[in-house]
C-alpha cells in the first residue's frame, strides 16, 4: 500500500471514530491482520450498541473510500475462525482468487472436462448395456415419472445456489438461511410428488407408476441437502473435489443399477441407480465441504438473494416445463414404448452435451461473476468460451445428422432402430442447446434475473407450440418441430435479449455464431457423402468411415476459415499460458 492510501485509511479511522462516538461511545477499532499498517487495505469499526460494524476501504491510486455496514455476528464468525470447522471461513472469501482467476478457470476447466469425459464413458457404457437388458417399455415407465419430476426439479434449489456463487460477498448467516430454505422447499416437494403418485398413474393410465413415483420422490430432499455445500465449493473454484465427487457417485450408482438389471429387477434398476447416486453424492459433499449451517437468523440480508433466486426459479420452471412437454404428451398419447424410444434418442444427444456443458458452467459462471466490474475482460473471456462452443456444436451436429442411423443401432442395438429418425430430428439442438445455455450465463453472472424470466416465458411458448404442431406426426414429428423452432425462433430471440445490456452485444453473439458456420457445413457434407458409399455395410463400419472423414474435413476447414483459426489459436495460447504457470 502506498503512503497516500495509508494516510487515507488513517483519516478514515479518525472520521469513523468521531462520527460513531456519539452513537456508540464504546466503539472499538478492529484492525485487519492485527494492525492497520502497510499490509492492510481496510479498517473495521465495531459498534457494540448497534451490533454492527463499519468497514472502510481505500484504493491504492486515489484514496477513494468505500464504507459499508455489516452485522457484527458475521464479523465475529470470520474473526473467530479458529473455533469453526476447518475451511469454513475460507468458503466465503474469494479475494484470494482474483490474482489467479484465469489460471484457476482454465485449469479447473481441464479438470472438469476430464471428469466429465469419465462420466460420459460411464453413462454411455451403462446405457449401451442396459439398452440390451431392458425394453423400451421399461425405460419409458421411468421416463414418464422423470418427466413429471423434471418440472419440479428446479424448485429443490430455487436458484439459491446460483445466488451464493454469483454474490461478490456473502456471510455464514446468509448461506445458512439459504440452506434451511432449500431444505424446507425440497422436503415439501418430496411430499407433494409422493402424494401425487396416484394422479400421475391416472394421467398415463399406468398403475405401475405409483411405486416408481413414491421411490423417486426422495431425490428432491437428497439433492436439496447438498445444494449450498456444492455452491460454496463452486464459489471457491474447488473443481477437483467436485469432479471426484460427481464421477465417484455416478460410478457407484450405475454399478448398482447394472447389477440389478443383470439380476432381473427390470425398471427398478433405473430407479435404484438414481437414488444410490444421490445418496453417495450427498455423503461425499458433506464430508469434503465441512461447512455446517447455523440456525436461521433474521436481518442477515438474505432477501435480495431470495429475490434473485426467485427469478431464476420461475425461469427454470418455465424452461423445464417447455422441454418436458414433449415427453409428457408423447407418453400420454402414444404410450410407454413411444416415450421410451423418444427419451433414449434424446439421451443420445443430451448426454454428450450435458457432459460438455456441466464442467464449463461450473468453471465459467464463477469466473464471470468475479469479472463483473471489468467489462472488457468479461466480454473477451465470454466470447472465447462462446466461440469454442460454437465450433463444437457445429461439428457435433454435422456428424450426428447424417450418421444418426448407424449411431443409434451401434449404441443401442437393433431393436432401437426406430429411435434413429427421432435422433436425427433432434440433432439441430446440438448447435442451439449449448449456445443458448452459454448465453444464459450472461444473465446469471450479471444478476439479470428479470431478463432471464422474460426470455423463459417466450421460449416456453415457442417450445410448447412446436410440440403441439409436431405431436400429430408422432415422436419424430415432435423432434423435428422442436429443432426447427430452436434454430429459427428461440436462438435469435436469445441473442437479441441477451445483447441488449452488458459488455457482450447482439453483434458479438451473431459474429461468433456465423463465423463458425462453414465448419459445420463442411463436416455435415463430408459425413453425408460417406453414407453414399457405405450403404449395406454394418453400422459400426459406417461410423469408422464417416466420423473420421467428417472430422478431417472440419480440421481442414478450420485452418482455412479465419474466425475458426483465430478461435482455435486462442484456445491453444490459453492452455500454453496455464502450463507455463
Amino acid at each position: 500500500m502506498d503512503r497516500k492510501t495509508h494516510a487515507t485509511i488513517r483519516q478514515a479511522e479518525t472520521s469513523l471514530r468521531e462520527a460513531t462516538a456519539r452513537q456508540a461511545p464504546a466503539a472499538t477499532l478492529l484492525r485487519l491482520n492485527d494492525t492497520v499498517g502497510p499490509s492492510a487495505d481496510s479498517a473495521k469499526l465495531i459498534l457494540p450498541g448497534k451490533k454492527s460494524i463499519m468497514q472502510v476501504r481505500a484504493s491504492g491510486r486515489d484514496g477513494f473510500l468505500i464504507v459499508s455496514l455489516h452485522p457484527l455476528t458475521d464479523l465475529m464468525q470470520n474473526k473467530e475462525s479458529a473455533g469453526t470447522p476447518p475451511g469454513q471461513t475460507y468458503d466465503f472469501s474469494t479475494d484470494h482468487l482474483q490474482g489467479k482467476l484465469k489460471q484457476k478457470t482454465v485449469s479447473g476447466g481441464i479438470v472438469q472436462v476430464v471428469a466429465q469425459g469419465l462420466q460420459f464413458v460411464l453413462t454411455l457404457s451403462y446405457n449401451i448395456v442396459l439398452a440390451r437388458l431392458l425394453s423400451p417399455e421399461e425405460f419409458g415407465l421411468v421416463a414418464m415419472v422423470m418427466t413429471v419430476i423434471g418440472f419440479l426439479q428446479i424448485f429443490r434449489d430455487m436458484g439459491l445456489s446460483t445466488a451464493t456463487i454469483q454474490r461478490p460477498d456473502i456471510t455464514h448467516a446468509q448461506v445458512s438461511n439459504l440452506f434451511w430454505l432449500n431444505i424446507a422447499v425440497s422436503g415439501a416437494i418430496s411430499l407433494l410428488v409422493a402424494a401425487g403418485a396416484p394422479v400421475i398413474a391416472w394421467f398415463y393410465h399406468e398403475p405401475r407408476l405409483i411405486n416408481i413415483t413414491f421411490a423417486l420422490s426422495a431425490s428432491f430432499i437428497l439433492n436439496g441437502l447438498a445444494g449450498q455445500h456444492v455452491a460454496l465449493l463452486n464459489r471457491q473454484m474447488r473443481f477437483m473435489a467436485i469432479s471426484i465427487i460427481e464421477a465417484g457417485s455416478m460410478a457407484v450408482g450405475l454399478s448398482v443399477g447394472f447389477t440389478m438389471a443383470l439380476t432381473g429387477y427390470g425398471y427398478w434398476s433405473l430407479v435404484a441407480a438414481t437414488l444410490v447416486q444421490a445418496v453417495v453424492r450427498l455423503i461425499a459433499i458433506w464430508a469434503i465441504s465441512r461447512w455446517r449451517p447455523q440456525r436461521p437468523v433474521r436481518g442477515a440480508g438474505t432477501r435480495p438473494m431470495i429475490s434473485f433466486g426467485a427469478n431464476l426459479t420461475v425461469s427454470g420452471f418455465l424452461y423445464s416445463t417447455s422441454i418436458g412437454t414433449d415427453s409428457l404428451l408423447i407418453g400420454r398419447f402414444y404410450g410407454s414404448d413411444a416415450v421410451g424410444l423418444y427419451t433414449r434418442a434424446a439421451a443420445l444427444l443430451a448426454r454428450p452435451l450435458q457432459q460438455l456443458m456441466a464442467p464449463i458452467y461450473t468453471v465459467v459462471v464463477p469466473a464471470l461473476s468475479r469479472l463483473q466490474n471489468q467489462p472488457e475482460r468479461y466480454r473477451k473471456f465470454f466470447l472465447q468460451v462462446f466461440e469454442s462452443l460454437a465450433i463444437v456444436g457445429f461439428v457435433f451436429t454435422g456428424l450426428i445428422l447424417p450418421l444418426a442411423h448407424p449411431i443409434t443401432v451401434t449404441l443401442l442395438g437393433a431393436r432401437w432402430e426406430a429411435a434413429a429418425i427421432i435422433f436425427a430430428g433432434l440433432s439441430i439442438a446440438g448447435i442451439t442447446a449449448p449456445l443458448s445455455s452459454a448465453v444464459s450465463w450472461l444473465y446469471t453472472s450479471q444478476g439479470r434475473g428479470a431478463d432471464m424470466l422474460k426470455l423463459s416465458v417466450i421460449e416456453a411458448v415457442v417450445t410448447i407450440g412446436a410440440v403441439l404442431i409436431g405431436l400429430r406426426y408422432g415422436a419424430a414429428g415432435v423432434a423435428i418441430a422442436c429443432s426447427i423452432a430452436g434454430l429459427l425462433v428461440k436462438l435469435p430471440l436469445t441473442f437479441h435479449i441477451a445483447g441488449q445490456t452488458g459488455p457482450v452485444s447482439v453483434r458479438d453473439l451473431w459474429l461468433a455464431f456465423l463465423g463458425q458456420f462453414p465448419v459445420g457445413l463442411v463436416v455435415g457434407t463430408a459425413s453425408w457423402a460417406t453414407t453414399l458409399f457405405t450403404t449395406g455395410m454394418v453400422p459400426y463400419k459406417q461410423l469408422l468411415i464417416g466420423v473420421p472423414a467428417g472430422l478431417l474435413a472440419g480440421i481442414a476447414t478450420g485452418f482455412l476459415s479465419p474466425p475458426t483459426r483465430r478461435a482455435c489459436l486462442r484456445i491453444v495460447e490459453t492452455i500454453k499460458e496455464i502450463r507455463q504457470k
